[in-house]
C-alpha cells in the first residue's frame, strides 16, 4: 500500500482520539539534535465536529484484534485497514517537523497481534526517531494496557507524555462495551507510571539520568456513550489525579460511528456542551480547590448546562455571598465567579499597600460582569444589583447565550438538571425586553 494511503486511512481513524496536549514540558534543542517543545507547541488542526487537535496524530495500525462496540476500529467494522512501519512514521514525523507543520507527535494504536508486539514497534519508532534521527521534539505515546511493564518503563523513558485510556467511567460499561477489555489492565500501567516516578525523585543520582514520562501521564474517558451521571464521572476524574497523579484528564463526547443496539443512536449528537462543562469542572478540580463531592452531588448528579460549574455552585450557596474581597482568604476568592488563581494572589498582593475599592477589581484582573452579584468591597457592593440567586441567574445568562446553547444542547430536559424553571426564565427574558423597549 502507498504511505499517501495509510496516512489517509490512519489519520482519519485517529481522529477521535482528543487526548493530546503538550503542556506540562520544556526542552530545548542540543548540539546535533532538532526539536524543541514549548507549553504551547504543537501547531494544531480540527476534527469534523469542531474540536481542536494537534498534529502529527497517528495511529500506527487500526488493524485491531478487540471488538469494542463504540470504536471505529472493532474488529467486526468492514473498514480500510492500514499499518505503519516503524521507519515509515519516523521518517513521517522527520518530514512534517522539517517542513514546520509539527512540534511533535502523538502515537496511538489499535491492538495488531498482542499487546506486547504492539508495544515492541512502538518502541521501535520512538528508538528510530530519538537515537537515529535525534529528535527531542514532544512525544507522546499511547501506552498499551496489559503489555509487560519492562515495555512500558523502556516506552516511558523514550516519551515525553504517556497516556492510557480509561475508555469508559465504569467496569460495569467497560465490560459490556469493551468486553476484550480488562479494567484491572488499565490501571496497571498508571499505577507503574506513578510508582517510578517516586522512585526516580527519591534518588538523586537517577534523576540525572535519562528522564522518565516528565510531562506525566493523562487519560482519556468518552461520554456519553453508557449512562453515568456528570457526577460519578467528575468523582473517578478526582481519584484519578489524586491516587495516580495525572496531568490531565481528557473528555471525549461519544460520537456515533457504530450502529449498535448497546449504544445512542446513530444520529445522536455527541454531547458537546456536557464536555465542555466536564472541563470547567476539571478546572475547579485542578486549580481552585473544589472537591468533587462540591460540585455535584449524588443528589444533584448532572451540570446545570446554562450555566458554568463554578457559578452554578455559587447561585446554589448564595446564602455564603457576598464575600469581601478586603479580608477574605486566598480559597474564599477563588470561590468566586470572575476570579481566577491570578486575579485572586493580585488582590492579595494589593491589599497588602491600600485599601481596596470596588473600581479596583477590574485592574486586578476580576472579571466584573460575574463577580459583581458575589463581591463586596470593605462593605460596599455594586449599586443597582438585586440579591436574589434567580435574578443573578437571568443576569448571568443573556437570552442570545440561553438560545445558542439551547442549540448544542443534544442532551434531553429528563438527562440534565436545571437549577432554575426554563418557563420562568423566558418569562422573565420578555418582561425585560418590553422594558427595554
Amino acid at each position: 500500500m502507498e504511505l499517501a494511503k495509510k496516512i489517509e486511512i490512519l489519520a482519519e481513524s485517529a481522529k477521535y482520539d482528543v487526548s493530546c496536549s503538550s503542556s506540562g514540558v520544556t526542552d530545548n534543542t542540543r548540539n546535533g539534535t532538532v526539536g524543541s517543545t514549548s507549553a504551547a507547541g504543537i501547531c494544531h488542526s480540527f476534527t469534523s465536529d469542531g474540536r481542536c487537535v494537534s498534529l502529527l496524530k497517528l495511529l500506527f495500525t487500526n488493524a485491531c484484534i478487540f471488538d469494542c462496540h463504540y470504536c471505529i476500529n472493532r474488529k467486526s467494522n468492514t473498514i480500510p485497514r492500514a499499518t505503519f512501519t516503524p521507519q515509515e512514521v519516523a521518517d513521517l514525523t522527520m518530514d512534517f517537523y522539517m517542513r514546520n507543520y509539527i512540534e511533535g507527535l502523538f502515537l496511538s494504536s489499535a491492538i495488531i497481534k498482542n499487546v506486547d508486539y504492539t508495544s515492541e514497534l512502538l518502541i521501535k519508532t520512538l528508538k528510530i526517531l530519538r537515537y537515529e534521527k535525534g529528535f527531542k521534539g514532544y512525544i507522546h505515546v499511547k501506552a498499551i494496557p496489559g503489555a509487560d511493564e519492562k515495555l512500558i518503563e523502556e516506552l516511558g523513558y523514550l516519551a515525553d507524555r504517556m497516556s492510557i485510556n480509561v475508555e469508559l467511567p465504569s467496569r460495569e460499561s467497560l465490560k459490556l462495551l469493551a468486553p476484550d477489555k480488562e479494567p484491572f489492565a488499565l490501571y496497571k500501567p498508571m499505577k507503574q507510571i506513578t510508582q517510578k516516578k517516586h522512585e526516580l525523585a527519591q534518588v538523586p543520582a537517577l534523576r540525572k539520568q535519562a528522564s522518565f514520562v516528565p510531562a506525566g501521564q493523562s487519560t482519556q474517558m468518552i461520554i456519553g456513550a453508557s449512562p453515568e451521571s456528570d457526577h460519578a464521572i467528575v468523582k473517578i476524574a478526582e481519584t484519578l489525579y489524586q491516587k495516580y497523579e495525572l496531568k490531565r484528564v481528557y473528555y471525549s463526547a461519544y460520537i456515533p460511528v457504530n450502529q449498535d443496539s448497546l449504544l445512542p443512536a446513530i444520529t445522536t449528537d455527541p454531547p458537546l456542551l456536557r464536555e465542555h462543562r466536564l472541563y470547567q469542572a476539571d478546572w475547579l478540580l485542578r486549580f481552585y480547590r473544589f472537591s468533587a463531592d462540591e460540585i455535584l452531588s449524588e443528589d444533584k448528579p448532572n451540570f446545570n448546562l446554562y450555566l458554568d460549574p463554578k457559578a452554578n455552585w455559587a447561585v446554589q450557596h448564595y446564602e455564603q455571598f457576598p464575600i469581601d474581597v478586603q479580608t477574605a482568604s486566598y480559597d474564599q476568592l477563588l470561590r468566586i465567579p470572575g476570579i481566577g488563581p491570578k486575579s485572586a494572589l493580585n488582590i492579595l498582593k494589593a491589599r497588602k499597600y491600600y485599601q481596596l475599592h470596588l473600581s479596583d477589581l477590574k485592574k486586578l484582573g476580576v472579571v466584573i460582569k460575574r463577580a459583581q452579584y458575589f463581591v463586596s468591597c470593605n462593605g460596599a457592593r455594586q449599586a443597582g444589583l438585586i440579591h436574589d440567586p434567580e435574578w443573578v441567574i437571568a443576569s448571568l445568562i443573556s437570552s442570545r447565550q440561553y438560545e445558542t446553547l439551547k442549540q448544542v444542547n443534544s442532551q434531553s430536559r429528563q438527562e440534565q438538571l436545571t437549577l432554575f424553571d426554563v418557563e420562568r426564565f423566558e418569562t422573565t427574558k420578555r418582561k425585560e425586553a418590553r422594558y427595554a423597549n
